[in-house]
């Protein structure tokens, strides 16, 4: 894949983003990772089979991986959705597929609710739909910190011990993946917009094809049995939760190409 840096200049600041893409016959498809990871959670589809002939377009979200931003203070989940346009923009990406994991997931929703023409399909792993969905977010109020790194320790430290496929992993990638500054803005964001936002009409209001992704341990949530009779296609990853990109990707690789495959415009 190529890798390149886009200098997107916005009111709230400057952004320099980070990206991985590759052109392709079939239509494209933007990954939008989730809080604390970043782009290469989707580099192995480059290598996959099945995604051989599709263009791919990932990037690191503001603060995390290789991106910068001028104000960390500026991090939303609104301003991240600027940001995901203006790189569609300058990446000259009109229409595509979607995909986003839990802040990435959230952040593809108001995208493609703010511009519904623009998307193809949409592929929301585990991304925020409902307030129960901030187990993660909502730490930022259940344990507040002093500085945000104190908050980050605390954070990394809860997280390590979930008793949760993946979660070992993602907390110790955590310090070398996002900035202790990004914490509280973002997940500020994500508890509002989760608990004052109609993010479940956003979702199954979308007029495009629909599926929600999750981890068998997360067969909990209140909705998934809603889902289906709103259109949305439901898809459960096996021996993963929240992060199926760490703990089963091959599985979570051919759900996404089997949905795609099914709903990419006739040529």
């Amino acid at each position: 894949m190529d890798s390149g840096t886009l200098d997107l200049t916005f009111a709230e600041g400057t952004v320099s983003l980070a990206y991985l893409h590759r052109a392709g016959t079939r239509p494209p498809l933007v990954c939008l990772h989730g809080f604390g990871s970043t782009k290469e959670d989707y580099a192995d589809l480059s290598m996959r089979p099945e995604f051989q002939d599709r263009s791919l377009i990932f990037w690191d979200a503001p603060d995390c991986g290789a991106s910068q931003v001028s104000s960390p203070d500026a991090l939303s989940i609104p301003f991240l959705v600027k940001v995901a346009l203006a790189a569609c923009d300058a990446l000259g990406i009109e229409r595509f597929h979607m995909s986003g994991h839990s802040m990435g997931g959230l952040t593809a929703l108001l995208l493609a609710h703010e511009q519904p023409d623009r998307i193809l399909s949409f592929m929301n792993i585990e991304g925020n739909i409902a307030p129960e969905d901030c187990f993660l977010s909502r730490q930022i109020v259940e344990h507040a910190a002093d500085t945000p790194a104190g908050f980050a320790k605390g954070f990394i430290d809860r997280v390590r011990h979930r008793a949760e496929y993946g979660s070992g992993l993602y907390a110790a990638a955590l310090p070398a993946k996002v900035r202790n500054t990004s914490f509280e803005p973002i997940f500020t964001s994500m508890v509002a917009q989760s608990d004052d936002a109609p993010l479940m009409g956003m979702f199954t209001d979308l007029p495009c094809p629909r599926a929600f992704i999750y981890g068998e341990q997360n067969r909990h949530l209140s909705y998934l049995g809603d889902l289906p009779e709103m259109g949305v296609e439901v898809i459960e990853i096996p021996h993963s939760g929240h992060f199926p990109m760490y703990s089963n990707p091959p599985a979570l690789w051919a759900a996404m190409a089997d949905f795609l495959e099914r709903h990419d415009p006739n040529p």
